[in-house]
């Protein structure tokens, strides 16, 4: 010891300091921009929100699809939607109805004749 109450720290004792004060810094950097650090949170947060938006959408999709099989059970099928199926998936209509074709454009409102 010096005469000030200071220590007197050997080279070894320095590098093993130097070496958890670059551990801790390293640590606390990790914390703070590591990729679960306090800087990726509201990026998580943002995933998680669109994730419930999605799996939301995915449940309404569902619902939508489990009504149509259960529509079409064959034990008793719903006949506007078996009927609606059978005009749009084979072409065919009733005698008395009659079809228009409609030409398609390219959208900006106006028929080129292509």
């Amino acid at each position: 010891m010096t005469r000030e109450g200071h220590r007197i720290i050997s080279g070894k004792e320095r590098a093993m300091q130097a070496v958890a004060l670059t551990c801790l810094l390293i640590l606390g950097g990790l914390a703070i921009a590591g990729p679960s650090g306090l800087l990726a949170w509201s990026e998580n947060l943002r995933l998680l929100d669109k994730r419930h938006a999605q799996i939301a959408k995915l449940e309404h999709q569902h619902s939508e699809l489990k009504s149509t099989v259960d529509a079409l059970d064959p034990r008793h099928v719903d006949p506007d939607l078996a009927g609606e199926l059978v005009r749009k998936n084979l072409n065919v209509v009733h005698p008395d109805e009659v079809v228009i074709t409609l030409d398609h454009d390219d959208g900006d409102g106006f028929d080129t004749g292509h």
